[in-house]
């Protein structure tokens, strides 16, 4: 079965999320419309992080029908998935850089394993990415000297890269003091006020009095769309 939603950028139809074979969500439907920003809420082990490596194919579909930047995830085959992932950036809550390169190591790293060719263009690239999380200059820095919030920076500039239509973000504040968190979610704003969709997936609910927006949250297997006051 295929489906088409031109404007959405994720679509789920009766998905249940396995972790191996132990389901952790059942029954999901919701769909994030091009350019839209969620947060999914709800208790660790509730199925959040499952949710997300779902939908950038890390884990199996087994169950369902997902659609995410025009990519049916029931049909799809390894071969694949590297080009669902150039639609989408994902950023993770420990930032994953390798230690023993630079900032612009790492974020040429991910170009050529992207398929960028040219040098010339993924300097300027690098540049503009830095430049974009408020960090230009630094690509000749490693990661042990920057602090946690500008590792944060940099992992979102990894997640820029190839101008995603999607966000996909696991905590992306956990490991931040609470004024290094409202300067990474004022990125977000001015990412998302781009264009780009987000789906973000937090236990910080500062974040969602401070910068509101729809939110989803799992429960008991399940996932439903909540009040901002209610969750």
């Amino acid at each position: 079965m295929t489906f088409v939603a031109p404007d959405n950028i994720i679509v789920l139809q009766d998905v249940s999320i396995f972790q191996k074979t132990v389901s952790v969500l059942t029954q999901l439907n919701f769909t994030l419309q091009k350019g839209e920003f969620a947060y999914v809420i709800g208790k660790t082990g509730s199925g959040k992080s499952s949710l997300l490596k779902t939908l950038y194919a890390d884990l199996p579909l087994r169950k369902g029908q997902i659609q995410v930047a025009g990519f049916n995830l029931h049909q799809i085959n390894r071969k694949e998935v590297p080009f669902l992932r150039r639609k989408l950036g994902i950023v993770f809550q420990d930032f994953q850089l390798l230690p023993d390169r630079t900032i612009g190591d790492n974020l040429y790293f991910v170009m050529k394993a992207t398929g960028w060719k040219n040098r010339q263009k993924m300097q300027n690239r690098m540049g503009d990415v830095l430049q974009m999380v408020g960090l230009p200059g630094m690509s000749k820095k490693y990661p042990h000297q920057l602090s946690g919030g500008e590792q944060q920076r940099v992992v979102i500039a990894r997640a820029l890269i190839n101008e995603p239509l999607l966000l996909l973000a696991d905590e992306p504040t956990g490991n931040l003091d609470p004024e290094m968190s409202v300067e990474i979610m004022q990125l977000f704003q001015k990412i998302n006020k781009s264009g780009t969709a987000i789906l973000m997936a937090t236990h910080d609910y500062t974040a969602l009095e401070k910068f509101p927006a729809r939110i989803l949250k799992c429960s008991e297997g399940r996932l439903e769309e909540v009040e901002s006051d209610i969750y």
